[in-house]
């Protein structure tokens, strides 16, 4: 299959080195900037073009991956092809592309998170599809079948809900990490000390529920630990985090 990438950021590296992986052709990749273009086709043996009107229209799936506040304006640019247009947000609806593609669009939603400078491995990431037909549908739980293998259609009510869950399971996760370290960094604590810690948490939840897996102070609402740990953030906003966090540990664990 033809395929023409509309982005080069962190998804896009890794989905069309998955997909060139597979046996798929990647014959073009578009971005902005032509240097971040290059540095991708180079891996896929594609071309790189920064041009929007340069894309080709023979190409069997146009794969929109860029910043959700950016695709419509990116879709409003493209020329008419033939195939199949797919965006991957989770949080958009597929019906975005129907103004510009009368038929023939999609989405195709891997959900994980993506660095470019880290392997992932597509065996073990759920994709989730959703087309305008069962044509379409078909096409694309056949593409995402030959990279991953966890395929599911997801309607855009409901996919918006997951991407709500992935953000409190991925980025709040992440971010209390970050306020972890910083209270680290300023005792002069190596942030390696928490890994193990991480590492067995995230664990747990492999095979437990989270709510028993839950533990700390907050379950049973330990005041005394509770206003000791306040009393020693100096920030704000970070103390107003541990209250609302403990509060509401607290009043899950019911």
């Amino acid at each position: 299959m033809k395929i023409v990438f509309i982005g080069s950021g962190n998804l896009a590296t890794h989905l069309s080195v998955a997909l060139k992986k597979s046996g798929n052709d990647i014959v073009q990749i578009f971005s902005k900037s032509i240097e971040n273009a290059k540095l991708l086709a180079s891996k896929l043996d594609a071309e790189p073009v920064d041009n929007i009107k340069s894309i080709r229209s023979e190409a069997d799936l146009y794969i929109f991956s860029v910043k959700d506040d950016a695709l419509l304006e990116v879709v409003k640019s493209m020329p008419l092809t033939g195939g199949i247009w797919v965006h991957t947000s989770g949080s958009l609806p597929m019906n975005l592309l129907s103004e510009y593609k009368s038929d023939g669009y999609g989405v195709f939603y891997p959900l994980q998170t993506f660095s470019k400078s880290r392997e992932v491995d597509f065996r073990n990431i759920p994709i989730f599809i959703e087309g305008d037909s069962c044509h379409t549908e078909n096409v694309l739980e056949s593409i995402a079948k030959l990279i991953s293998g966890s395929v599911r259609v997801l309607d855009c009510d409901k996919r918006l809900y997951l991407h709500l869950a992935a953000v409190f399971a991925n980025n709040f996760s992440n971010h209390t990490y970050l306020l972890a370290s910083e209270i680290l960094n300023h005792h002069d604590i190596p942030f390696d000390v928490l890994k193990p810690l991480i590492r067995e948490t995230a664990a747990k939840v492999m095979e437990m529920d989270p709510k028993s897996a839950q533990t700390g102070p907050a379950i049973r609402y330990d005041e005394k630990i509770i206003q000791k740990h306040i009393d020693l953030i100096k920030d704000n906003e970070t103390k107003e985090i541990y209250k609302l966090l403990s509060k509401s540990i607290n009043k899950h664990s019911k």
